[in-house]
C-alpha cells in the first residue's frame, strides 16, 4: 500500500504504549504547505488512506497517517480509550515528530471522535479540524443512535458488553468486518478481497478486537467529557468541515450535530458523491478534492 517515499515507522508516545505511523513528505519543489495528520476508524487502520496519501502529498503537504492505540501495527494496552487520550497520543506523536506547529486534522469514524477531541482538547496545535461520519458521543445524534436507531447501531451497544462479546466474534473476524463494509459501502468496488484480507488481518492480531470494543466500551465517558467540556468552555470555534458520503445516513444528522459543538458559521457540511461511509476509500478524488479546498480555504483566511 505504500511508496518508496512513505516511512512506516513506530514511536513510544508514553512507557509501553508505541504508536505506528506513515510519514509521507510534501511531494512538491515548493515549500511545504503545512501537515495533515490522518485519523482512521473502525474497522479500519492507516490503510484506510491508502489512496490518498499521495495526493496530499503532491499538494505540497506532508501527511502523517497513524493507527490508533490499538489498532493495526500500535500497541494493544488495557486501558486508555477515551477519545482525549487518544487525542494526547497523537500530540505526544507530532511532539516527538518535532512538528510544533498547527496541523489539519482529518479524521473519520472514530477518528472523527478523535479529531474533534484534539480540537477541543489542544486547539494550539490544530489549524483545521474535519471530521464525520460518526454520531459523536455527547451530542443528541449520538444518544438517538443508542436508542432510536440501536438496530443500525447494534454495535454500539454489543461492543459494550464484557467478555461476550470478544467470545462471540472470536475466529469469526471475516464474517464481522464483512458485515460493516456490506452494509456501510455504496462504492461496492472500493474494498476489494485484498483489502478486506488486510483488514481481517489486523484485527486477528491478539488483543486488536479487545482493543476495538474497548474504544467503544468507552464512549459513554467520551460523552460526558463532552457534555463537561462545552459547558465549561463552550462550543469550537475553530474552523471545521463535516465530510458525509451522498449514500450514507450519517448525512442528515450532521447539521444539527455540527450545531451543537461548532459555534455558528465556524463550520460546513459536504456531501461527497457517490459515497456511502467509506469516503476515503470510495471516492478518494473527491475525499481529497473536499479537504484541500476547505484547508486552502482556512489557510487564506476570508477575503
Amino acid at each position: 500500500m505504500s511508496d518508496s517515499t512513505w516511512r512506516h515507522r513506530t514511536v513510544e508516545v508514553e512507557p509501553s504504549l508505541n504508536i505506528a505511523y506513515i510519514d509521507c513528505p510534501s511531494k512538491t519543489k515548493r515549500s511545504q504547505r503545512g501537515v495533515i495528520l490522518l485519523i482512521h476508524g473502525f474497522p479500519q487502520t492507516s490503510y484506510q488512506f491508502r489512496h490518498v496519501i499521495n495526493p496530499f502529498a503532491e499538494a505540497g503537504y506532508r501527511v502523517i497517517a497513524p493507527d490508533y492505540r490499538g489498532a493495526g501495527a500500535s500497541t494493544k494496552p488495557t486501558t486508555g480509550f477515551t477519545k482525549s487520550v487518544m487525542a494526547r497520543d497523537f500530540v505526544r506523536l507530532l511532539n516527538v515528530l518535532e512538528i510544533h506547529e498547527p496541523v489539519h486534522v482529518i479524521g473519520h469514524d472514530i477518528g472523527g471522535m478523535i479529531a474533534f477531541a484534539m480540537a477541543a482538547k489542544h486547539p494550539s496545535r490544530v489549524a483545521s479540524v474535519n471530521w464525520g461520519e460518526c454520531p459523536l458521543p455527547g451530542t443528541s445524534v449520538y444518544t438517538e443512535d443508542r436508542t432510536t436507531h440501536a438496530v443500525q447501531q447494534f454495535h454500539f451497544i454489543f461492543h459494550s458488553v464484557p467478555d461476550l462479546a470478544l467470545a462471540l466474534v472470536a475466529g469469526r473476524e471475516r464474517i464481522y468486518l464483512s458485515h460493516f463494509f456490506q452494509k456501510l459501502t455504496y462504492n461496492t468496488a472500493a474494498i476489494k478481497r485484498e483489502d478486506l484480507d488486510h483488514y481481517v488481518e489486523c484485527y486477528e492480531q491478539p488483543g486488536a478486537m479487545r482493543c476495538a470494543f474497548e474504544v467503544y466500551r468507552a464512549f459513554e465517558q467520551d460523552a460526558k467529557e463532552c457534555e463537561e467540556w462545552i459547558t465549561s468552555y463552550g462550543k469550537l470555534s475553530l474552523p471545521a468541515l463535516c465530510l458525509s458520503g451522498v449514500r450514507s445516513r450519517h448525512l442528515s444528522d450532521a447539521e444539527r450535530m455540527f450545531a451543537e459543538v461548532h459555534q455558528r458559521g465556524t463550520y460546513e457540511i459536504i456531501a461527497v458523491p457517490d459515497s456511502g461511509h467509506y469516503i476515503a476509500e470510495e471516492n478518494p478524488d473527491g475525499f481529497v478534492k473536499e479537504c484541500l479546498r476547505f484547508i486552502e480555504k482556512v489557510s487564506i483566511g476570508p477575503k
